[in-house]
């Protein structure tokens, strides 16, 4: 049974949160990756980027349906969630765009696992933690080549 560990890739491209978006977006698409790990000073996994986090930047903003009471403005969703969209929008750094707390696997999670959570969970980019530590990253093509024989 293959896991995690035979099919990562083990040089793994990181970025911190200070990372400008502009040179993030650069990187992943020269290197073509859909997402890359974001990691602290010391190396801990703080989050992850991906395109489609970037991509919301150039998203239109839905506000939220308001009604009024004596001339004031009450909304009717979350403006937790409209403050969410728009720093995202607004973000001009990695830490303001990515996803904080990623959902990550250990070496030893066999790929079915791995790819059941890639579906269910709607994640490109998959960060393989051991003790604490970012020892690898799987993505989408890293499972498929599993399906031809590649690895």
């Amino acid at each position: 049974m293959l896991t995690a560990k035979d099919i990562m890739t083990t040089e793994v491209v990181t970025v911190t949160e200070a990372t400008d978006i502009s040179e993030v977006a650069r990187l992943l698409l020269e290197k073509r990756f859909n997402g890359a790990p974001v990691v602290d000073a010391d190396g801990a996994l703080v989050g992850v980027i991906c395109q489609s986090d970037l991509i919301t930047q150039q998203k239109r903003v839905k506000m939220p349906s308001l009604f009024t009471v004596l001339d004031g403005f009450i909304p009717l969703g979350s403006t937790a969630a409209l403050e969410k969209e728009i720093e995202k929008i607004a973000a001009t750094t990695v830490g303001q765009a990515m996803t904080r707390d990623p959902v990550f696997v250990a070496p030893n999670v066999p790929v079915e696992v791995i790819a059941s959570l890639m579906v269910d969970r709607k994640l490109h980019t998959l960060p393989v933690v051991d003790e604490g530590r970012l020892v690898g990253v799987i993505g989408k093509e890293d499972v498929l080549r599993v399906l031809v024989g590649g690895k």
